[in-house]
């Protein structure tokens, strides 16, 4: 399973609910959601991504199932993944939610590859 679709069924929910503009693009074998045109969060096998402010991620990795992303063995600042048992409740996925969408504006925009000349 590259990724657990009711979680992004409920992340979908969430972010429509708030009537915020967002798209889905697959990457990292899973599914990343995109606010601003920026990572905002991310469904990975049955992970919940979380892209957030470095300040506050010491504090988000002691809530359970919080851990640092790391997808090369070094973890990215500013990024962490939340297992199931982080995520289980709506207030949780609500929470994880908050935190993403609260760091968005400040987030910046990865650089747009140009395409090769033709």
């Amino acid at each position: 399973m590259p990724y657990d679709t009711s979680l992004a069924d409920r992340i979908t929910d969430l972010l429509t609910a708030r009537r915020l503009r967002f798209t889905t693009k697959a990457m990292m074998g899973g599914l990343c959601f995109m606010v601003n045109d920026k990572m905002c969060l991310g469904v990975t096998q049955a992970r919940l991504m979380v892209r957030l402010d470095p300040a506050v991620e010491a504090e988000s990795l002691k809530r359970r199932g919080c851990r640092p992303m790391d997808f090369t063995g070094r973890a990215m600042k500013g990024y962490v993944f939340v297992d199931p048992e982080g995520y289980d409740t709506e207030q949780d996925l609500r929470h994880w939610v908050e935190l993403a969408l609260a760091f968005n504006p400040k987030a910046k925009a990865s650089k747009k590859r140009s395409s090769p000349p033709k």
